[in-house]
């Protein structure tokens, strides 16, 4: 059971296996306009392209409209950066609204998931002419790059995928990994690397360090580092010994970070039942930070953790228990916490994403602690749910206001704008993203404002489920504010998929975000469309 919830929790399917060779590039020729595809990933069922219009000319292009058709057995499933369309295999790409032109010597991307392994695209033109420039090819005649004649392997991918470096531009990456998913969930750390994630992800936070008595405190001592590990089960196939001094998830992180020099890890501490223990500190945070610090630099994992994170539910305002220590108590506990981990450490936070007026952002004073953090992370998610029971049913996770949501300010571009109203840069908040839904059972209108009578059934959790179960047992049927829903008999789901992902990726890219989280990695499918998606919208 998720214990400790959070509240309560590109465009396109994502790589089961980073491709090892260099990406097959199929490139029309070197006119004045050029589009290149490339192979980004493929995994055998699926794969994933990114297109590249390149200006050579000497003048803007203001528009674009790229034409091609794609072979047998070969179809696009999904889109990002571009609105495209089809009729059988032939498709039409056109650029977005929202993309301005493109400058002399530069370059625009846009990218689609496939289905079945990648097949280089056929015939293609630009504006008319051909993608290289000149004359159009012959219907008849293929480009000359092909793919690899041998089809991709359908095999589970290598436990060892290599390294990749974050995404460019800085932007992170950061999925919470929770420690009780090593029970009935079976999620290990091992499966981050598998599914192709950790080459994805810049940050992990690991939830959650319990804070009773306003000190930090071990979790789960068994989940953190007494479980030992068979072969099969580890990150790296080397089984544990029963002398060795750390094992549990700890270690296996350890190895994880090993295989992947460019991630770091990030201990976090409350949580939604874990934040009681917050308002004691609050009392004493020199104290508080101290007892954290010892924790989280204990010698036998001390190279594990990159820094700590705060999920206090929340500040001078009520989650499971209520708290009113002061406007000014989380900045006291951040400061103090800066100071005794220094400026080398990370510290960050996870907070309310409340942006209603006078709601839990105006109860506490983010803005006078973002000097001390590395970045804050708005959840923003759970906003609605079956906590009320007979609705009316709306997405948990919007992006945007829309007519009829339940209560305004309770959308994800209400808490971003309100915290850059208050001074806290852009640069340094990640938009939060669900990997799983919530959803009511007792409903017979299929778009959001309908009633309910009570939650969906869940498989941990009732009014709670995985992307990757909901997925396949109840595809989304309408999007609404930036986001999905779905109704399948009397059930009635709102979750984000690939497609909705990459459109909130846009928009933290326009608004100049430091890059977006998640919770968490054990709700994504085991080749990682989610945090895909992620990573390719955040390009």
């Amino acid at each position: 059971m998720k214990r400790s919830l959070h509240r309560a929790l590109w465009a396109g399917a994502v790589v089961a296996v980073t491709v090892a060779a260099v990406p097959v590039t199929t490139a029309f020729g070197a006119g004045t306009v050029t589009t290149t595809f490339t192979r980004a990933q493929d995994w055998g069922t699926g794969h994933e392209t990114r297109v590249t219009v390149t200006n050579g000319s000497s003048a803007a292009i203001s528009t674009w409209r790229i034409e091609f058709d794609l072979p047998s057995g070969t179809t696009i499933s999904s889109a990002w950066d571009a609105d495209v369309t089809s009729s059988g295999n032939h498709y039409v790409a056109v650029k977005k609204s929202w993309a301005g032109g493109i400058a002399p010597g530069a370059s625009f991307s846009w990218g689609y998931n496939g289905t079945g392994a990648y097949k280089a695209p056929l015939n293609c033109t630009i504006n008319g002419a051909a993608c290289g420039g000149g004359t159009p090819p012959p219907t008849t005649t293929p480009p000359t790059t092909t793919p690899p004649t041998t089809t991709p392997p359908t095999t589970p991918p290598p436990t060892t995928p290599p390294p990749t470096t974050p995404p460019p531009g800085g932007k992170k990456v950061v999925g919470y990994f929770a420690e009780w998913g090593v029970y009935n969930r079976g999620y290990h750390v091992k499966n981050i690397q598998t599914s192709g994630s950790a080459a994805k992800l810049t940050h992990i936070l690991y939830a959650f360090g319990n804070t009773t008595g306003g000190r930090c405190s071990i979790g789960d001592t068994y989940a953190d580092y007494e479980k030992a590990y068979t072969a099969a089960e580890s990150v790296d196939g080397v089984a544990d010994t029963w002398d060795q001094p750390l094992r549990g998830s700890f270690n296996q992180l350890r190895k994880l970070k090993q295989m992947n020099p460019h991630l770091k890890v990030i201990w976090s501490f409350g949580g939604w039942t874990w934040s009681g223990g917050f308002t004691q500190a609050a009392q004493n945070p020199a104290a508080f930070a101290e007892s954290c610090h010892n924790l989280v630099e204990d010698p036998r994992w001390a190279d594990v953790f990159d820094g700590i994170d705060v999920d206090w539910e929340y500040p001078n305002a009520c989650g499971l228990t209520c708290d009113t220590s002061g406007p000014n108590a989380f900045k006291n506990v951040i400061s103090a916490l800066r100071s005794k981990f220094g400026s080398s450490a990370l510290v960050t936070a996870a907070i309310t994403a409340d942006g209603s007026n006078g709601g839990k952002i105006d109860a506490t004073d983010y803005a006078g602690a973002i000097g001390n953090l590395n970045w804050l992370m708005p959840m923003t998610y759970d906003y609605f749910g079956a906590f009320a029971a007979q609705g009316p049913t709306a997405p948990h996770s919007p992006l945007t206001s829309y007519t009829g949501i339940p209560q305004q300010g309770f959308n994800s571009d209400a808490a971003i704008q309100k915290l850059k109203s208050k001074g806290v840069p852009a640069n340094k908040l990640l938009l939060g993203i669900g990997f799983y839904g919530r959803g009511w059972t007792g409903v017979t209108q299929a778009a959001p404002g309908g009633s309910a009578t009570g939650a969906a059934p869940g498989t941990y959790e009732a009014g709670i489920e995985d992307y990757k179960v909901l997925k396949n047992t109840c595809p989304t049927t309408g999007t609404i504010a930036g986001t999905a829903y779905a109704k399948c008999g009397s059930n009635w789901w709102s979750y984000d998929t690939p497609s909705t992902i990459n459109g909130k990726m846009t928009y933290a890219n326009n608004q100049g975000l430091g890059g977006a989280f998640f919770w968490e990695l054990s709700g994504d499918t085991s080749n990682g469309e989610l945090i895909g998606a992620i990573k390719g919208g955040l390009g």
